[in-house]
């Protein structure tokens, strides 16, 4: 059975809560204050069953000007609206502005109901139809029914049950949404129970035992009851009154304004991107930092309205704007919100939430920031995921954020992000976390890491190459090891660079020797092969060249094999540590194993070339160490 939502509106004292008396026999008013006064002032709910078996949930909302922000508050979640109206007054302030706060919660069906119409003649009652009509001509009201009724004689409530009746009927099935959300309206203590809230549920679905988070606090329960118009049951869908019992939960934690939804499901936030509709019947323009009331779901909360593309906002048009909040919320994409003013309080304005989590304060007037907030606006899926994922920039967006930020079913996402994959719109970079990246911003890395490969090679042409980590520090990925890896890993299999160990160069590049270079290389080489396997330390060279290009030319014959590193300051020619290690094996053959101080009798060196030459060998696998002895690895 669908889920249907009734909410009232209208002035104080048009006769809201006797009529809904009238027609469910429940009194809304359950607070003290409120039978003394007879005013509504806090919200009443309400049930009833039609003819063709439909139960309906009924939200009461308070008239007086004063309790605006609980009626904005009652009307979350509503699909129906009853305008009701007293014949004996007719359209009065409070019609007006709870009208247009539904109109900015795009509340899009509703009936009109005449009330107290035994009060008034004939005459009369026709003049206010009259009044009535022509002044929801440019509304979604224009060609609502409109049903007269006294809930003191009971005239009119039959017509009123059927016409119910016939629209619930109509009503197609709302979208329940991926995320359950309930903003608190109310939360009580039940003994025996401890901590109940209650709330319209506006999205998703939840059972008896599923855990919870409650935003903006961020703290995790678990569903210990829930009710529907009084009636236990192990689910709730979206578009019911639910009551909540929560376990573990004290009631001075929650308030009026939280929202309790599925577990991390949503983002605590100061700050969300809006479309913003100024009233035409607004009193005066909103200027740019203006301070309002920003009403969503059930919570009010003082806030700044920056404006994106303007210093002021006349009554009337419409604009993008940051809204920076005082406290905190937790918001969806898509949701609607009402703006009042601060002071004198009164509606003028609202609209829809563009991005419910900017992470940033946006700049004003600026062409990228517009554009960002147009693709918000009018993008489809593909433009918003796209759109996500390029703010993230280098640092990557994990696939579980989109779910929040694009309030969408992970099944139609998974859908969608694997086409955009494949056409490499976007990219998988850390598969651990999920993180995505888009295409602009991996192609941005990818050429300033092979720049940054180029210049060195430029600036340094007889190094090999450049350690990873420093390249890394070099690029503006560099914060990003995940990306970083990502992409070397990428550029070696296309087989644009070549990694060594943990040296990085492009495949291309070659160590060239000038004129000068040579002659030092054949210097060097001499030295190593005349000196055998007792070469002299790096340092008793390298001042017989200038600068470091003694040290160059080393690397460079490292690098091409003809001299062999044993230890920073130790090399040896290829052939010295040929004929050595021959010598070596046969000895080993022979022998079966050799000490050190026999090592040292082989070579004929001090220790100071004995000792790193058998280590040498343990590293190049020839040897291998058993105790104080190395013998013949078996290779």
């Amino acid at each position: 059975m669908k889920q249907i939502i009734l909410g009232t509106a209208g002035h104080i004292d048009h006769g809201k809560t006797s009529l809904i008396k009238a027609l469910t026999g429940i009194d809304t008013d359950r607070l003290k204050e409120e039978k003394e006064r007879g005013i509504t002032i806090e919200l009443g709910f309400a049930h009833f069953k039609l003819p063709s078996g439909q139960v309906i949930g009924i939200v009461d909302v308070p008239g007086h000007e004063k309790f605006v922000k609980n009626m904005v508050a009652g009307a979350t979640g509503i699909d129906i609206v009853a305008l009701v109206i007293a014949a004996d007054e007719g359209v009065m302030p409070q019609t007006r502005e709870h009208l247009e706060i539904c109109q900015l919660l795009k509340i899009r069906r509703g009936m009109v109901v005449l009330t107290k119409i035994d009060m008034v003649d004939g005459d009369w009652l026709e003049l206010v139809r009259e009044d009535v009509s022509e002044y929801l001509s440019e509304t979604f009201l224009a060609d609502a029914p409109v049903v007269e009724v006294s809930a003191v004689t009971g005239q009119g409530l039959q017509d009123l049950t059927d016409t119910l009746d016939k629209m619930a009927k109509e009503i197609p099935e709302r979208d329940a949404g991926h995320i359950f959300r309930l903003p608190v309206d109310r939360v009580f203590t039940m003994k025996g129970f401890g901590t109940v809230i209650t709330g319209t549920s506006v999205s998703g679905k939840i059972r008896t035992a599923d855990e919870v988070t409650i935003y903006p606090q961020g703290i995790n329960s678990r569903v210990r009851g829930l009710q529907v118009h009084n009636k236990e049951v192990k689910e709730v869908h979206a578009g019911l009154r639910t009551a909540v019992n929560l376990q573990g939960i004290e009631k001075a934690i929650i308030q009026r304004g939280d929202v309790v939804a599925t577990k991390d499901g949503l983002r605590p936030t100061y700050m969300v991107d809006v479309n913003l509709d100024l009233l035409a019947s607004s009193p005066r323009k909103l200027k740019n930092r203006a301070r309002v009331r920003f009403h969503s779901g059930t919570n009010e909360i003082i806030a700044r309205a920056v404006l994106l593309d303007r210093d002021e906002l006349k009554p009337g048009e419409s604009c993008y704007a940051q809204i920076r909040l005082d406290e905190p919320t937790a918001l969806l994409r898509n949701d609607r919100y009402v703006l009042r003013s601060y002071s004198p309080v009164r509606t003028i304005g609202g609209g829809e939430i563009l991005n419910a989590f900017p992470g940033r304060k946006k700049k004003r007037f600026s062409e990228p920031v517009l554009a960002e907030m147009k693709t918000l606006s009018t993008g489809d899926i593909n433009d918003l995921i796209e759109l996500f994922v390029s703010i993230s920039r280098f640092q990557g967006l994990e696939q579980g954020e989109l779910p929040f930020l694009t309030n969408t079913g992970k099944k139609r996402l998974d859908e969608i992000l694997k086409r955009l994959l494949a056409q490499k719109r976007i990219a998988l970079f850390d598969k651990e976390r999920g993180a995505l990246i888009h295409e602009d911003f991996l192609n941005k890395a990818r050429e300033e890491i092979l720049s940054t490969i180029g210049q060195y090679h430029k600036d340094y042409p007889l190094k090999v190459g450049l350690l990873k980590e420093e390249l890394r520090s070099k690029t503006t990925g560099s914060g990003n090891p995940k990306l970083f890896n990502h992409l070397i890993a990428m550029l070696t299999q296309e087989g644009i660079v070549v990694q060594d160990k943990e040296t990085v160069r492009l495949k291309d590049h070659q160590v060239t020797l000038g004129v000068d270079q040579e002659e030092t290389r054949k210097r060097l080489e001499k030295i190593y092969l005349k000196s055998g396997i007792e070469p002299p330390y790096v340092k008793d060279w390298k001042d017989q060249f200038p600068g470091n290009s003694g040290l160059e030319v080393l690397h460079v014959m490292a690098k091409d094999g003809v001299l062999l590193k044993v230890t920073e300051e130790l090399y040896f020619h290829r052939e010295a540590i040929a004929e050595l290690e021959k010598r070596l094996v046969e000895f080993l053959r022979g022998h079966g194993e050799i000490t050190t101080p026999q090592f040292k009798d082989l070579t004929g060196t001090s220790r100071k070339y004995a000792i790193p030459l058998i280590e040498y060998f343990d590293q190049h696998q020839v040897t291998v160490r058993v105790g104080d002895s190395r013998v013949l690895r078996k290779k």
